[in-house]
This record gives C-alpha cells, structure tokens and sequence, in this order.
C-alpha cells in the first residue's frame, strides 16, 4: 500500500471512529431519556396504587387505575401468585419467583423488561403491604420504534462521515504530500539522468521541508565531490601528460640501435630517473589528496605545537642545510593527528624549496595558529590567491621540482577542520604561510 493510501486510510478510519463514538454516546443518551421517562410514568402510578390502597374505598379505586392509566396496565398479586386485576385488562402482566417474594414483603421493588403477548413491556414491581404487591406495565413500542429510527439514523450519519472522511483524507494526504512526491520525481530524474544540478522546489520549516532542503543540500554536496573529483582527473591528466611524453621520448632515443652514448647516455639515464622521481611524487599527492577528501577520521584532542615539533625534526634531517628557528606555544586542538603532521609537513616542505642555501625557516605555533615564513624570492601579489589551488604554480616555480600539490593538501585539510589557509608577502621578503584550526586554544 502506497504511503497516499495509508494516509488516507488512517485519516478515515479516524473520522470513523470519531463519528462512530459520537454516534454511541448521542444514541445511549436519547435511549436513556427515553426510558428513563417510561420508568417515572411507572414509579408514578405505582405511588397512586400504594396511597390509594391505604385510604377506604381501595376497591372503587382499583377498577378506575386499570382502565385509567392510558397505555399503563396494573394488576394486585398476592404472595401466594393470585392475580387481582380488572375483568376487562386486556393482558394478564407475568408473576414469577421473584415477583411473590416482593409480595410477601422479602423483596425490595424492581424493573424489568419483558415480552408479553409478543409485545416488548417495561415492568415495575413493588410492595404494596398486607401480602399484596402491585405490577405496573408499559409497553415500549413507541420508544423502540423511536429509538430504531435514531439507529438507523446514526448509521446514515455514520456512512456520510465515513465517505466525507475518505474524500478528505484523500485530499489532505495528496496536498501533505506533495512535497515528498515531488522529492520522489526529482529522486527519479537524478537517477535516470544523472542531474546533480536538479533541486527540489517548496522548501519550508515544516518536516517535509526540510527534508527537501536537506536533499538539495546533498544533491549540491554530489554535485561538488563529482565536479572536484572530475577537476583532480583531468588536472592530473594534464599534469601526468608532460613528463610521460618526455619519458617516452628519452626510452625511444635509448632504444635505437645507434643512441647515443658515453656522457650523453648517463645525462639521459638521470633525466629519466628524475622524470620518474617526478611522476613518483606526483602520484604520491594525487594519492594523499584522494585520501584526504574521501576519509573522514575521529577527531581528538592533539597538541599542535608537539606535532609541528616532531615534523620539524624530520624536515631538519632531511634538508640540514637550512635553519629552522621555532617558537612553539602549548597549543590542544581538536583534529586528526596525520592530517595535521601532513599539512605542516607540506608547509615545511614549501619553505624549504624556496629557502636560499643557510636560509633560515621561522616557525611559531599560538593558540591553534601554524605560522611558517622563509627568506626566499617571495610570492608574487597575483600569485597569493592562487598558492593555494591544484597545480598550480607560479612562473617562477614551473622550473623546479614539485606536483603543486602540496599547498592544495593544507588548503584541504584546514577545511576539513574547520580552519583557512592564506599566504603573505611580509616584510623584509620571503613568505609567510599561515594554518589555523578554529578549534585552537
């Protein structure tokens, strides 16, 4: 069943039972009034037979209480079952058990239904003294005739509302869910054509809302992960193109039968071996960013100023020839130790390409705040919005090694972490890098 059908059905069946209790309460209500009355005529005109019968002249009373009454019967019963009634009472009321112990004075009076002559009667029974009890009788004809027409009535009511609700849960469940209908569609054509530029109109504040902005949200976050990821294919593309040709073109000349030889040859076997340390490090980087973007660890509590330590100390061991000066402040963020070691590993990295021979790197770590200056030629001020991008490098890098990967992994995981990246030209030349995580103390 679909969820319109079961909307519409709960929606029904609510309206239903509503009516039908309603329906229960009003019809108890009226079949209480109605016999209600009926028991006050009864308990009426057993009170004239009691007070008539203890005045003289009970005997000229009697005959005028059972043809006086109307539609109201009365007969005298004595313990013993003897019947006392008027020669011309057209029925005769039932005595049972329970009727001669009222008689004698054992039992209290009471009502009851019954069927006399085929005819549904109310009955009141109660003591009248001296042996005798006195039976009072109402047919019920009128109420029952009235109370089956409210029945009848009632069910009529009951099966409009039924149909009235069934039309307007069917109206209120298709416009309630409109808005998932439409979600479905665009669910739909995103899947059939593969559209991650479709959005779901009719966001709101209610549930299904939000729910639609949230599917927007998702559809915008696909449609940025797949273009970044188709941006990373082809810039790798286009990145790999230039030394895979240089390759190629070197192995070709070594092939041939006549290549060349002696210095010649050597100097083509270190390009080669640089190409391929090249194409290495490029792989490295596409790698680690793939990694980067599709993982998401457990952050935790990291001391930044430890981590930027112990990547100092390894960077030192690998380019002794360059001063690290480093002023590091107690700093606890909250993060994911490796990402971060990568991202001012890189940092250090950069500054260490471009540092001068007895160059000297300065490093500072302040309340969840990497800094990282070297003394080198500097960024040029068109470059500093674009350090930061994949591949890209500035004119006066394209002749030294590297993928212009690196800055674009700190660029990354700054992000991940809820941080920013930027790059300055300071004073006194060089550049300074900086890394912040907001979640710095």
């Amino acid at each position: 069943m679909s969820l319109r059908a079961r909307l519409t059905l709960a929606v029904a069946v609510a309206v239903a039972a509503a009516i039908a209790i309603a329906c229960g309460v009003v019809y108890v209500i009226v079949r209480n009034d109605l016999r209600g009355q009926v028991d006050d005529t009864l308990r009426n005109r057993a009170a004239a037979a009691q007070a008539a019968f203890n005045r003289p002249g009970f005997g000229r009373f009697f005959a005028p209480l059972g043809e006086g009454g109307g539609d109201t019967l009365v007969q005298l019963v004595q313990a013993n079952g003897t019947v006392l009634r008027a020669p011309y009472s057209p029925i005769a009321i039932p005595v049972d058990r329970e009727t001669k112990s009222v008689a004698g004075g054992t039992a209290g009076a009471y009502l009851t239904d019954s069927t006399v002559d085929g005819v549904h009667v109310r009955v009141l029974t109660a003591p009248l003294g001296q042996g005798l009890a006195v039976q009072v009788l109402r047919p019920l004809q009128e109420v029952d005739h009235t109370l089956n027409k409210l029945a009848l009535l009632m069910v009529l009511v009951a099966a409009g509302g039924i149909a009235l609700a069934v039309a307007a849960g069917a109206i209120v469940s298709r416009a309630a869910l409109a808005p998932v209908r439409r979600l479905g569609n665009a669910t739909e054509e995103v899947a059939r054509t593969h559209d991650l530029s479709l959005r779901v109109d009719g966001a709101g504040p209610d549930e299904l809302g939000r729910l639609a902005e949230s599917f927007n949200e998702m559809l915008e976050a696909l449609e940025q992960s797949v273009g970044a990821q188709r941006q990373l294919v082809a810039d790798a593309s286009h990145e790999l193109r230039t030394p895979l040709t240089s390759l190629r073109t070197n192995i070709e000349v070594l092939a041939r039968g006549e290549g060349p030889t002696g210095e010649r040859r050597d100097q083509l076997m270190r390009d080669l071996t640089e190409q391929l340390e090249e194409m290495s490090a490029l792989v490295n980087d596409l790698v680690e960013l793939a990694r980067e973007a599709a993982q998401q660890p457990e952050a935790e509590e990291v001391r930044l100023d430890l981590v930027v330590n112990d990547v100092i100390e390894r960077t030192q061991r690998r380019a002794p020839g360059v001063a690290i000066e480093a002023e590091l402040e107690e700093s606890t963020v909250n993060g994911v130790p490796t990402a971060l070691e990568r991202a001012v590993a890189n940092l250090l990295d950069n500054a260490v390409k471009w540092s001068p021979p007895g160059g000297v790197i300065e490093v500072a770590v302040r309340r969840g705040e990497v800094t990282v200056r070297d003394h080198g030629r500097g960024i040029d001020e068109a470059d500093l919005p674009l350090v930061f991008d994949r591949f890209y490098r500035a004119p006066a890098a394209r002749g030294m090694p590297g993928s212009g990967l690196g800055l674009a992994i700190v660029k990354q995981v700054a992000e991940q972490h809820g941080g920013s990246v930027s790059a300055e030209s300071p004073e006194g030349g060089g550049a300074l890098l900086r890394l912040t995580i907001v979640s710095g103390s």
